[in-house]
């Protein structure tokens, strides 16, 4: 019978029959059918919205946030990330946004707590200058590292921008706007 899992693609492009994996937990699935709207095909590419039949994972082996990735080429899973923000509405009780700051990230599908764990620089907005700062104020744009509790699937934007822009919101405000710009190494 199969599982079906709903989602987008992104990149790349799927086949009945391909053997991929979901991340972040490496559990490997078979694509058995594809459906667009309610008709079944047998193939798609980048850009679409589908429902995945799927056999070796149950519902509960699936979470938001997990994406659907090659073997070959799996999806980068992180638990810090370098960012760029544009600090948009920061709260009365906690005007600056520096190292500490904690809030709610919101990624593709992804939403998890986070922490700013380290401020690189400020970006002067109009000459696009680099300064190292403590603290950042609202309508400042910086590059800092953001880390979260759980390991999630991001890219850089510049390589897929729909799994790299995010948002940052604390107390049911969005407070910072934001692009990945890179990912640790791995070893």
């Amino acid at each position: 019978m199969g599982t079906i899992v709903m989602g987008k693609i992104e990149s790349g492009f799927l086949q009945a029959g391909d053997v991929m994996q979901i991340m972040p937990n490496k559990l490997r699935v078979k694509i058995e059918a594809i459906y667009r709207d309610e008709k079944e095909v047998s193939a798609t590419r980048s850009g679409e919205n589908l429902r995945l039949r799927v056999t070796g994972a149950e519902e509960t082996d699936i979470s938001a946030g997990f994406v659907l990735s090659s073997i070959k080429n799996p999806v980068p899973i992180v638990t810090q990330f370098e960012a760029q923000l544009m600090i948009v509405e920061l709260l009365e009780h906690n005007p600056i946004f520096t190292v500490g700051y904690k809030s709610i990230l919101h990624i593709h599908t992804a939403v998890e707590e986070c922490e700013i764990t380290k401020l690189v620089c400020e970006i002067d907005m109009k000459t696009k200058d680099q300064k190292k700062t403590r603290f950042i104020k609202q309508g400042g744009m910086c590059i800092c590292r953001i880390t979260v509790d759980k390991p999630i699937c991001i890219e850089a934007f510049s390589d897929v921008p729909a799994l790299g822009r995010f948002t940052l919101r604390d107390e049911g405000r969005t407070i910072a706007i934001g692009k990945v710009m890179k990912l640790p190494k791995v070893h």
